[in-house]
């Protein structure tokens, strides 16, 4: 089993930055996917960024050039650096890890980018 922890949400203003973290507990090991996604209000859940063993990081299109996705895999901890924040960018952003063939969700962690 693995649980995942998000933090560092918040109210930002546009232009502002925040880094967000996601603690996994149980085992995850590097070669395991993880990655980032955002479910803006009224819409579903969209890929943000993600990390797979042997690839260079994937980012969604609104986002690339803005946001960096970064592990420390002996804290079993992902971040998202998100840089140069837009209203478009708000919503509640979910860690994913899939490891085995399952995929395991945080329970979120909100950004609000309003002036």
């Amino acid at each position: 089993q693995v649980q995942l922890v998000e933090s560092g949400g918040g109210l930002v203003q546009p232009g502002g930055s925040l880094r967000l973290s996601c603690v996994g507990s149980g085992t995850i090991y590097s070669s395991n996917t993880m990655g980032w996604y955002r479910q803006s209000p009224g819409k579903g859940r969209d890929l943000v960024a993600r990390n797979r063993s042997g690839r260079d990081p994937e980012y969604g299109d609104s986002v690339n050039g803005r946001f960096a996705i970064y592990r420390d895999n002996a804290k079993q901890t992902e971040y998202l650096q998100m840089n140069g924040l837009k209203y478009e960018d708000t919503g509640v952003y979910y860690c994913h890890c899939r490891r085995d063939g399952k995929d395991y969700w945080g329970s979120g962690t909100l950004v609000t980018v309003s002036s």
